[in-house]
Order: C-alpha cells, then sequence, then structure tokens
C-alpha cells in the first residue's frame, strides 16, 4: 500500500486538471484541444492514484488503457473504464504534438472527453478512501 499522502497528492492534481478542462468547457472557451488533453491528463492521473493506492507503483506511460490493465489485476470491474481510457489516450499524442493528420478538435469532442474523464473519476474516487 502507497503513502496516502502520495495518493492524495495525485487526486489533488487530477482534479486539478479536471476542474479547469471543466470550467473552459462550460464557459465554451474555443481552446478544445488543451480541455481535451487536460481531460486525458486528469484521467491519467486519477488511473496513476489508483495504481499507487493498490500497491501497483507507477507505470511510466501515457496509455489509459495499460494503466486500467495493470489495475485490472485487483480490480477486474476497471476494465469496463477501456474504452474511456482508449478514447482519452488519442488526446494525448494528438493534442501535444505537431501531427501530419488532421486533429481539429471541437465542442463535441471536449464534450465526450468530458463524459470518459468523469466516468473514470468517479470510479477511482470510489475506489479510493482518503478521508
Amino acid at each position: 500500500m502507497a503513502d496516502p499522502s502520495i495518493v492524495r497528492e495525485w487526486v489533488l492534481k487530477a482534479e486539478e486538471d479536471f476542474e479547469f478542462a471543466r470550467i473552459s468547457l462550460h464557459e465554451k472557451k474555443p481552446f478544445y484541444s488543451h480541455i481535451c488533453f487536460l481531460f486525458q491528463q486528469s484521467a491519467e492521473k486519477h488511473l496513476k492514484a489508483l495504481s499507487l493506492a493498490l500497491g501497483l507503483g507507477l507505470q511510466k506511460t501515457h496509455d489509459l488503457l495499460a494503466i486500467i490493465k495493470r489495475c485490472s489485476a485487483k480490480i477486474p470491474s476497471v476494465l469496463d473504464l477501456a474504452n474511456d481510457g482508449e478514447l482519452l489516450t488519442t488526446f494525448y499524442v494528438e493534442t501535444r504534438y505537431p501531427v501530419h493528420w488532421p486533429a481539429s478538435y471541437g465542442l463535441e469532442d471536449a464534450e465526450i472527453a468530458y463524459q470518459a474523464a468523469r466516468r473514470i473519476r468517479d470510479f477511482v474516487r470510489q475506489q479510493i478512501r482518503l478521508g
């Protein structure tokens, strides 16, 4: 079991990303690729907090599906988030680096990213008891 204060730090950083992106989305700020990226980052940090809380350590990856699969060794139901993890992982690469294919995101993409990140956030918060 990881130090609860370290798990808490990961959750707090995840919440910061989530709330900033959620507020920006609500205000319909036209920075949709950044909003999608922050939802991916929130989900990544939530999942890494879960991995730590489960005693699995940290995996140096941005692939959310890989983290989900790792956590499934202890909580098989986390696999229900596989589609959300795959979706959000695409926002990491395509929003952070120049790509040679169309990668323009709009309001609908940001709303889909929000829903996926929220499902991951809610699941992790149910699993981790920070007190």
